[in-house]
């Protein structure tokens, strides 16, 4: 079977913390795959209040994420604390992605690689707009 290998980025700008909890396990008895989803969009949401966005957006812009994919490396049980790093890489006029790497702070393992594709979007006009130069300049 064919995996897919995500290119990360060698800049990561941002670390937060996240405890598995017990909503986050599945009937195998470690973290589901679905509850990655919501532990990444905890992480990001961090990553972009630690850039000065607070709120679902980038200033007055709404921001989609346009496309996800995650590599698992290794299984999360309950309790374990998770590092998530965050970097950003291949902008383009619209959006970028955002790369993150999560390890277990106990036994420092690879857990899992990620990347979401990020897209800038004015909800008021429905449609993609420039990636605001506020976010850009933080990569810079």
């Amino acid at each position: 079977m064919a995996r897919i290998e995500i290119k990360m980025t060698d800049n990561f700008v941002f670390v937060t913390e996240l405890e598995v909890r017990m909503t986050d396990i599945n009937p195998a008895n470690h973290v589901g795959h679905d509850a990655f989803v919501s532990l990444i969009n905890e992480a990001r949401v961090r990553f972009l209040e630690y850039l000065g966005f607070p709120g679902p957006g980038v200033g007055k812009k709404g921001l989609i994420i346009a496309d996800l994919a995650v590599s698992y490396k290794e299984q999360s049980f309950y309790k374990n604390r998770l590092k998530f790093e965050i970097g950003a890489g291949d902008f383009n006029k619209y959006g970028c992605d955002l790369f993150y790497r999560v390890t277990n702070m106990k036994t420092g393992g690879l857990v899992l690689l990620a990347k979401t594709g990020i897209v800038f979007f004015d909800y008021s006009k429905n449609r993609v707009t420039n990636i605001p130069e506020a976010f850009v300049s933080h990569f810079n």
